[in-house]
């Protein structure tokens, strides 16, 4: 039997990396011949997932979350031939926030800009952008510091560099003169969110809370993106974008892209499987292994593991996840694609001693459970 095993990151305990080799060694056990492609959705593992499908690992220094002031973080993106695989989590996203403390209205996307810039000097021509994990709600504006664009206020002085969603108001008139990407750079957004920028579906109100604002932080930063779209669309003669689908994804990023860099986005999956020839990865595997950390309602709304299994079960091929939790019944699974799920909570059902032992207890359970 020809195994593919292509699991998302266990969130806080495995990279992607690690449950699939987890569970390779216990699938080993049984005489199976296996195979590795972990995967991702655009957030936090994206570049990881690229790696270990092949790409180079490009090692950069970039600022964290709160922006050239703060931290720097060491970071990476990932490049194979022209493309560049950018992942914003790992640059400036909640998971770099210097102690965890939470920044709404000062967090900053500059550092992402850093990374973009890096692989664009490098000579990439295509960037793949994820933007899962966002600290910040600065509609892309620190990006667009990071890549050239003059931010300035009613004087006409330049504000300084990392702005922040709280001081986007300050901004009276954006200077485009040094922005430009070089001739055939193409953009994609690896986003799973249709939330426009403003209003109570937007960026401030949905994501805002999750990110430390409160209603009245809310409230200032949705003014504060309304400001930014009203003189970035005078910039650049793109008025209306604000209200596309995607627009409102990491805190504005999507706004900022599709104005700025003119980035088509696309379903997270679907981008990173292309990327890792996901496709070709499956064509003659008998049974595919998948799984995260909580298999639940959010990854049936198009996480790595249901595009997987969705595209597992298209060609007829049966799924068994193998999570640290489940929480969906037996019927959402098998609508989803998953022929058969077990979980790390039936073994040890202590969550920080499953979380410690993780690896140990996926091992275990790919060499016990049954095969669908």
């Amino acid at each position: 039997m020809r195994v593919l095993v292509a699991p998302d990151k266990f969130r806080g305990s495995l990279t992607a990396a690690d449950v699939a080799a987890a569970i390779a060694r216990g699938l080993g056990t049984r005489g199976l011949d296996v195979s590795l492609c972990p995967v991702a959705d655009g957030g936090d593992g994206t570049v990881d997932a690229a790696v270990a499908a092949g790409y180079d690992r490009r090692p950069c220094t970039a600022s964290g979350p709160t922006g050239p002031t703060g931290p720097a973080v060491g970071t990476a993106w990932a490049r194979s031939g022209d493309t560049a695989v950018v992942e914003l989590a790992d640059v400036c996203g909640l998971v770099r926030l210097p102690d965890g403390v939470l920044r709404p209205e000062e967090a900053t996307t500059f550092g992402l800009g850093e990374v973009l810039r890096a692989a664009l000097d490098d000579g990439a021509r295509r960037l793949v952008l994820g933007l899962g994990g966002s600290a910040s709600t600065d509609g892309g504006a620190g990006l667009a510091q990071a890549l050239g664009a003059r931010l300035l206020d009613a004087d006409g002085a330049p504000l300084p560099p990392g702005i922040g969603g709280g001081g986007l108001p300050r901004i009276a008139r954006v200077d485009l003169d040094a922005f430009a990407l070089p001739a055939g750079t193409t953009v994609e957004v690896a986003c799973d969110v249709d939330n426009p920028l403003l209003g109570p579906h937007g960026a401030a109100a949905v994501y805002g809370p999750q990110k430390g604002a409160d209603d009245a932080a809310v409230a200032r930063l949705d003014a504060a993106l309304a400001s930014w779209a009203r003189v970035l669309g005078a910039a650049t003669g793109t008025a209306g974008r604000e209200d596309e689908p995607g627009a409102g994804a990491a805190g504005g990023v999507g706004y900022g892209a599709m104005t700025l860099l003119d980035a088509r986005l696309r379903p997270g999956f679907d981008l990173v499987a292309e990327l890792l020839g996901f496709d070709d990865r499956l064509a003659g595997a008998d049974l595919v292994v998948t799984g995260e950390g909580r298999l639940d309602g959010q990854t049936l709304r198009g996480k790595g593991p249901a595009g997987v299994a969705a595209r597992a079960a298209g060609a007829g091929i049966p799924v068994l996840a193998l999570a640290g939790s489940v929480a969906v019944d037996d019927d959402e699974l098998r609508d989803a694609g998953f022929t058969a799920a077990a979980a790390l909570a039936d073994v040890e059902p202590d969550p920080e001693r499953s979380r410690a032992h993780a690896a140990e207890l996926l091992e275990h359970l790919a060499a016990t459970v049954p095969l669908p």
